[in-house]
């Protein structure tokens, strides 16, 4: 799936249909450069939700845990990770369960300990907007963007 997105609420509202269609929970790896619009794109995963506050990207804290609609959602930035075993130490295997949404930014920076994606998205540079593309990587990850083909057909 491929989608061009002319700025910040084509963004947004990008990130909000794929929200919707993650209320079984998932594990979504974005990628892009820095300023691609990750952080953008989650604000609106976690609007699909409920969430009606700030969202910021967690570079410090590595992870920024939200409650929305009644599901935990958690936004990982692995930018600043100096090592994947790191994520250990922070008992990031908790975070994973099978009702979670984790979206996680840097994903490559925790190889070997991350579990696999459901869906893996990448937000690039293209002219004065952006190119997001999205695959599924699980039999989950199929439901879910065949599930986001209907909306995008409602």
């Amino acid at each position: 799936m491929q989608r061009y997105l002319d700025g910040e609420a084509d963004t947004v509202a990008a990130g909000q249909r794929l929200g919707r269609a993650l209320r079984g929970g998932a594990v979504v790896y974005l990628g892009g450069q820095l300023g691609a619009g990750k952080t953008t794109f989650c604000r609106g995963v976690l609007q699909a939700f409920g969430h009606a506050g700030a969202v910021k990207s967690p570079t410090y804290t590595i992870v920024e845990p939200y409650e929305a609609g009644g599901v935990n959602v958690y936004h990982f930035d692995l930018y600043r990770l100096g090592d994947p075993e790191e994520l250990e130490y922070m008992g990031i295997r908790d975070y994973f369960d099978n009702d979670a949404v984790c979206l996680v930014e840097w994903p490559e920076r925790g190889v070997g300990i991350l579990p696999l994606a459901d869906i893996m998205v990448s937000i690039e540079a293209q002219g004065a907007g952006r190119l997001l593309a999205a695959r599924s990587a699980t039999p989950r990850g199929q439901q879910i963007l065949a599930q986001l083909s209907e909306y995008e057909t409602d």
